[in-house]
């Protein structure tokens, strides 16, 4: 029996019943252009937090951002595809290069229609479409690119990717802003448990320019603090809101079978459980979804609340939103019950590709036993009571991580992974 898909059905023969691994990563964020790099940076501490300067942010209340460092776009995507996509996309495909790479894979030795993409999208291709408007309304409409109709397209980045390695199963794109990228490797899960060997996962965000910071500080949840090293504090009492960020992270999930027969190994780790929920709306006397959502992702992967070992937070920095966050997790692990960390605050949110980055990060402190620390926050404000892991990183026996995130709108996600071993 197959699915409308024509992939095999759960239980069904080709379907895969074992926890998928993650066997590649690949990270263009402003912590580093490699894994390791960010992985150092996130270890030291070492903030990629400065004044904005892909433009001249000084007319803007937010001048600060988390930029992508040295990133050469002619160096690592084909040069008809600069012209033809944005510099999201851009930083995409050379994510996705780095965890095919990392993962060992070659797709030409696999069946292509069993190798899948669901990359996350929040903004899609603001900067182009940004120089497209500028060209429309400065000049005429033969002014305007016929790739305008594609480059902002928020699934521009999956269609290149499939494109590019010959990547022909199912693919798509999740559009929930900051919780998008969690939603994404839940729904890798998905084909993977339907037939699919491999999907190439995760997301990439940049939208570090005049018309995209203008439609993020609509939003009021941006921090106009001008001191870098203060400007995203969440969790602290004198948390004032988040910065905006660029990049992300790729992953490459595949069902453990898949894994073993081409030899590829444990991976970094396995996805065990995840779930999705969606807040009330405002005035709501209904309370918000994330607790719900974590104590669901948790039952779906079969772990007790006392078996996780760590939490990365979504930490907006918003105090409501950071009281809310830390109440949910007391409530599921009982107040300071559980390690929780933002290493977030050493790049900003980086919206689609924000929850990449974070199990990105994740997978490498279950691989290393260590849990990095939050910069930023000097203390948790009063009654958040949350162990926040402040100052060093802390060295630790961990088996199970739990990384949560929460888009704008309501949109809400928590993912359950365990230790490759």
């Amino acid at each position: 029996m197959t699915t409308a898909t024509g992939l095999p059905a759960p239980g069904q023969a080709g379907a895969s019943t074992a926890a998928p691994v993650i066997t590649g990563i690949g990270v263009i964020a402003p912590t580093g252009l490699s894994t390791e790099a960010h992985w150092s940076a996130v270890l030291a501490g070492r903030s990629a937090i400065g004044r904005i300067s892909r433009f001249d942010p000084t007319p803007y209340p937010v001048r600060l951002a988390g930029q992508v460092p040295g990133f050469a776009a002619k160096e690592q995507v084909p040069s008809r595809l600069i012209r033809q996509t944005d510099h999201w996309t851009h930083m995409g495909l050379a994510a996705a290069e780095a965890a095919i790479q990392d993962a060992e894979a070659n797709p030409a030795e696999l069946p292509e229609y069993e190798l899948a993409v669901v990359t996350s999208s929040s903004s899609g291709g603001t900067e182009f479409g940004q120089h497209e408007m500028e060209n429309l309304y400065q000049h005429n409409p033969e002014w305007v690119g016929a790739y305008q109709s594609i480059a902002w397209f928020y699934a521009a980045t999956t269609g290149q990717v499939s494109i590019r390695h010959g990547l022909r199963g199912p693919c798509g794109v999740i559009c929930c802003e900051q919780a998008g990228g969690l939603d994404a490797v839940g729904q890798a899960r998905r084909l993977i448990r339907t037939g699919s060997r491999l999907v190439v996962t995760g997301g990439t965000d940049a939208s570090l320019c005049p018309y995209g910071l203008t439609a993020q500080l609509s939003a009021g949840k941006l921090s106009t603090v001008q001191d870098p090293a203060r400007a995203y504090a969440p969790f602290d009492e004198h948390a004032a809101g988040y910065l905006p960020g660029e990049g992300g992270a790729m992953l490459i999930v595949e069902s453990a079978e898949s894994a073993a027969a081409r030899g590829a190994g444990q991976g970094y780790g396995r996805v065990l459980g995840y779930a999705a929920g969606f807040d009330p709306a405002p005035g709501s006397e209904r309370p918000p979804a994330l607790r719900r959502t974590i104590a669901e992702a948790l039952a779906d992967a079969g772990v007790e609340p006392s078996a996780v070992d760590v939490v990365f937070a979504d930490a907006l920095g918003v105090p409501a939103a950071d009281l809310a966050e830390a109440e949910a997790l007391a409530q599921v692990f009982g107040p300071r019950g559980v390690p929780v960390t933002a290493p977030k605050t050493l790049t900003g949110r980086l919206y689609g590709g924000g929850a990449p980055l974070d199990v990105a990060t994740a997978l490498l402190a279950l691989r290393d036993q260590v849990i990095p620390h939050t910069t930023g926050t000097a203390a948790p404000a009063p009654g958040i009571e949350i162990d926040l892991v402040l100052g060093e990183p802390r060295h630790q026996e961990l088996t199970t991580a739990l990384v949560l995130a929460r888009g704008h709108g309501g949109f809400t996600a928590a993912l359950v992974l365990g230790r490759a071993d």
